[in-house]
């Protein structure tokens, strides 16, 4: 027989950020209880609101099926002694199992004879078991810090008041966080006055609904985008609805309601990323904007209650978020009254790291990075400079003082009033992209430059002082700095070698700290966040490693090599063609003289030594070329003729053989066939 299964904890307002984690984990947790105890169930849901966490599980058996158990011990031959005593290790055996050595089974298996323990253990009760799962589910959550409350001993990251347990339409007798559970649970702390008694599992979300609490976390992330989008729509404008801040407001209410507000039009004179800013972060308001995506003078707040008057709420809200406003403006007002270029003196006060100096130091170190970068790619090095140079000084304004989140964004603003270029302004924005996997890519050049500059001077600078990243640990973000350096090279088509740029960071750093000798263990590094970038783009690790086995230093070349290696592994010939540089490979390999780099065509004996010559010669005369403009996709085509010449070979030539020229003129041979496709990757690494 099965029957549904609620789970209920009612708590005091939890806290918003870790509502959606919490809810997940104590799904989990149950769920993964009741697997290991091996009992079978149906369809899972989760419910999360400000007061309560709760799970709801479809068609859960009664009881866990019987299970036969089956220990295996001593072998037979070991098990008694000379006069036939049991010995001592089937005496604590025996022991182990609570039972005496007679009651032991025998088993025959291929390896003898063994003693083995068997027993039929009858499945407990479901609800016999719950409280344990229950309550091992909630000692698991992810809370930093759990406290105490009233004169209990329980802990929980916020106080717990209630308990719901239901199995069918029966209570469960469980005592969970000193509480007995029962059927009765809350409403709206407003709209609803008294406990509610739930009926039965089935009925618990729709009775909650009926009390102002719409318990499911999506429905009511929905209720609270679609309210804010139809406010919009009535002001003329769209709403715009950051993903995490819809899940924090989602987590501060039961019943949504969307709330218009208007500001101030003077304040739109004011960056609308400062102003948007301080509604998201400050206020957890949406900011309205029109088909332009330029602010308007409007926003959308999420209530938790219906209002008898509306109007009183809206207000309220205003009045709140006037002061912000205002002190945004004072900020913006104020900051334009110095040059960015006069704050670059006060980055000499602000470490960057301890061991690296100061900001003002890392900008002196960028720049001339910057400056090589653009030289290399023959662009705009004057502004490229100019761009490195500027590039921290928004952080010592009043504004990113306030909002950290606007560092880059306020930068490009200031610099434009400053009359700086285009290119320039920009670029102090887009230093800083891309910040997450999947974002955008710098479109300037100067921003180009700039990100690639401050970063590998970021990774090599951590690196030579011995903080690189361990485990899960990567205080600096290095894995996400070198994933955006191999990002913007290879996506923007930057001409850039990764050992000179590290060389000429360690040059820079040399007078802090020794970076030479962990430029090759940084130059690793980069390189290794290759595979995670090309398995996005679904190509086999096996592709990537055949290249990076070359250590190709440019990643835009690297890049041209796997996508040419991919290629090539779809053509018929491909298995063969890397089976056979698997081959070469194992037999050079094992050769301790050196190989001849000539071949002596008046040696050859066999046609098929003369037939693969041939077509070798041929194949680097067309290939050489496309060699040197990296068309490694033509050059791997054409050189698949090469397979039946040198299937041809190993099947008609002995190549160790007795006769010491011809053996070594074969391996040089060889060598020289290996050597031509190592110019684009190692193939072998395909087998």
């Amino acid at each position: 027989m099965k029957q549904d299964l609620l789970i209920e904890i009612g708590t005091e307002e939890l806290p918003p950020k870790a509502l959606l984690t919490l809810s997940n984990a104590l799904t989990n947790g149950i769920i993964n209880g009741l697997k290991d105890a091996r009992i079978g169930m149906g369809e899972v849901t989760s419910f999360a609101s400000p007061r309560r966490l709760a799970v709801l599980i479809t068609d859960v058996d009664n009881q866990q099926p019987d299970q036969k158990i089956e220990r295996k011990g001593p072998a037979v031959k070991a098990a008694f002694d000379a006069d036939g005593n049991p010995s001592k290790a089937i005496q604590g055996f025996a022991r182990s199992c609570g039972v005496e050595v007679d009651e032991l089974s025998q088993q025959e298996t291929n390896k003898g004879a063994w003693f083995v323990f068997e027993k039929e253990e009858k499945g407990k009760a479901t609800t016999a078991l719950i409280e344990a799962i229950v309550a091992s589910s909630l000692q698991k959550l992810p809370t930093p810090k759990r406290m105490r409350w009233g004169d209990k001993t329980a802990e929980f990251v916020r106080p717990v008041h209630w308990l719901v347990g239901l199995f069918g339409n029966d209570v469960i007798d469980m005592n969970i966080m000193e509480l007995q559970a029962g059927r009765t649970t809350r409403g709206h702390r407003f709209h609803q006055q008294g406990d509610i008694t739930i009926d039965s599992p089935s009925s618990y979300e729709a009775q909650l609904e009926k009390a102002y609490v719409i318990a499911s976390f999506a429905k009511r992330r929905d209720k609270v985008s679609t309210g804010a989008e139809q406010a919009a729509n009535k002001l003329g404008g769209k709403v715009i609805i950051d993903p995490a801040l819809l899940d924090e407001v989602t987590a501060l209410v039961e019943w949504p309601v969307a709330v218009a507000g208007n500001f101030e039009k003077q304040f739109l004179d004011v960056p609308q990323e400062c102003l948007i800013t301080t509604m998201e972060d400050n206020q957890k308001y949406f900011a309205v904007v029109d088909n332009d995506n330029k602010l308007m003078p409007h926003f959308i707040t999420t209530s938790n209650i219906e209002s008898k008057d509306v109007a009183k709420v809206s207000e309220g809200n205003e009045r709140v978020i006037r002061p912000r406003f205002a002190d945004a403006e004072f900020f913006w007002e104020q900051d334009k009254k110095n040059p960015l270029e006069t704050r670059v003196e006060a980055t000499q006060k602000i470490l960057f790291q301890k061991e690296l100096g100061t900001l003002f130091e890392k900008t002196q170190r960028v720049t001339k990075l910057a400056g090589m970068i653009a030289k290399s790619i023959d662009a705009d090095i004057t502004q490229a400079e100019r761009a490195a140079a500027l590039s921290k000084c928004d952080l010592m304004t009043d504004m990113v003082g306030e909002f950290p989140k606007l560092q880059g964004i306020m930068g490009r603003y200031y610099a434009l009033q400053d009359g700086e270029t285009e290119n320039v302004a920009y670029a102090l924005e887009e230093q800083y992209k891309p910040r997450y996997a999947g974002d955008d890519l710098p479109t300037h050049e100067a921003g180009k430059i700039l990100s690639i500059a401050d970063r590998i001077d970021t990774l090599m600078g951590i690196f030579a002082i011995g903080q690189k990243p361990t485990g899960t640990k990567d205080p600096f973000a290095l894995r996400r700095a070198a994933l955006a350096v191999l990002r913007i090279i290879v996506e923007s088509e930057l001409n850039l070698d990764l050992k000179a740029l590290l060389n000429e960071a360690a040059k820079n750093l040399n007078d802090k700290v020794d970076a030479n000798a962990k430029i090759n263990e940084t130059f690793g590094y980069i390189l290794e966040r290759l595979n995670a970038y090309y398995k996005d783009q679904g190509i086999p690790a096996g592709v990537v490693d055949s290249v990076a086995k070359l250590k190709p230093s440019n990643p835009l070349d690297f890049d041209k090599r796997v996508k040419a290696v991919a290629h090539f592994r779809e053509l018929p010939e491909a298995e063969a063609l890397a089976a056979a540089n698997k081959r070469i490979g194992n037999i050079l390999k094992k050769q301790s003289e050196h190989i001849a780099e000539n071949v002596d065509a008046s040696l050859f004996k066999e046609d098929s030594e003369t037939d693969l010559h041939t077509a070798l010669v041929n194949q680097q005369a067309i290939v050489e070329p496309l060699f040197e403009t990296g068309d490694y996709e033509a050059a791997l085509k054409s050189l698949v003729s090469l397979r039946e010449p040198v299937d041809a070979f190993f099947d008609n030539v002995m190549v160790m053989d007795e006769d010491e020229k011809l053996r070594d003129n074969r391996l040089a041979l060889l060598n020289e066939l290996r050597n031509t496709f190592l110019k684009i990757a190692d193939l072998s690494v395909l087998q």
